[in-house]
């Protein structure tokens, strides 16, 4: 049978489209951001270090790219890239709630609660934050599509990184309460991945990569794009009946942990 459908290496189905990517120059926003473009989508990028994200902006292309530097989790950064979206694009029908923090390694007794506020501001808050404001600009009207980033910590308990997980776990029903209020206009839905090659994640898996992959079935860590091959999907068209879901990619390795 003859093969009429779309090639990745063509695929122009977000031409037209714009969207905002947080947390972008680097690991999995940046593949985000990188294969939005490929697409045909004009990107705006944000993050803390300028010098890395104007890097990342002439990467992925001036003409199509640009980017905010600033923190998730402060407002003014926050309106900020909205508005200089609007003005460079004219529109906002995307966004990428991807920047996160995991700054404390140990059990809930230890932990200040200043660090624990903050990895909830900046994980969960934010991307509601975020999420209001482009609604409030251009979604409301207009429709679009967001997808958050959450983590297969968001699912059980885990040594060690308690509020990074019960913050992505906030995340992740924030996705579903919010699906159910921005519908039919706007679709929520989020990633939840395990273990993927990025240095946020380095300590995880550096210099024994082949031992931290050795429990998942499919016998390896994520990469960056399969991360951001299903955030692409749940943005496009061909995901428009599905909202309010949590996609757990993770290379089946939820299927063997301890309950």
């Amino acid at each position: 049978m003859k093969d009429t459908g779309t090639s990745a290496a063509d695929d122009r189905s977000f031409d037209g489209r714009t969207a905002i990517v947080t947390g972008a120059s680097r690991g999995i926003g940046r593949a985000i951001a990188a294969e939005l473009v490929r697409r045909g989508a004009r990107v705006c990028v944000t993050a803390r270090d300028g010098d890395v994200l104007r890097q990342t902006v002439g990467e992925l292309g001036p003409n199509v790219t640009i980017g905010v530097a600033g923190r998730v989790d402060d407002e003014g950064h926050q309106d900020e890239v909205v508005s200089r979206t609007l003005e460079a694009f004219g529109g906002i029908d995307f966004l990428v709630n991807n920047a996160g923090i995991n700054p404390v390694h140990g059990p809930l007794m230890d932990l200040g609660l200043p660090a624990a506020r903050k990895v909830v501001e900046v994980n969960a808050l934010a991307p509601l934050a975020w999420t209001r404001k482009v609604h409030h600009a251009w979604m409301r009207r207009h429709g679009g599509a967001v997808v958050n980033i959450s983590s297969i910590a968001a699912l059980r308990p885990a040594e060690n990184i308690g509020m990074y997980g019960a913050s992505k776990a906030m995340l992740a029903h924030l996705t579903r309460q919010l699906a159910l209020e921005l519908a039919p206009r706007v679709r929520v839905n989020a990633v939840a991945p395990a273990v993927v090659t990025t240095s946020f994640a380095s300590a995880l898996y550096e210099g024994r990569e082949a031992e931290a992959a050795r429990p998942y079935p499919l016998r390896r860590l994520g990469h960056p794009t399969d991360v951001s091959a299903m955030v692409a999907f749940l943005l496009s068209e061909r995901a428009s009946w599905i909202t309010g879901q949590v996609a757990v990619i993770d290379g089946g390795v939820t299927l063997v942990l301890p309950e």
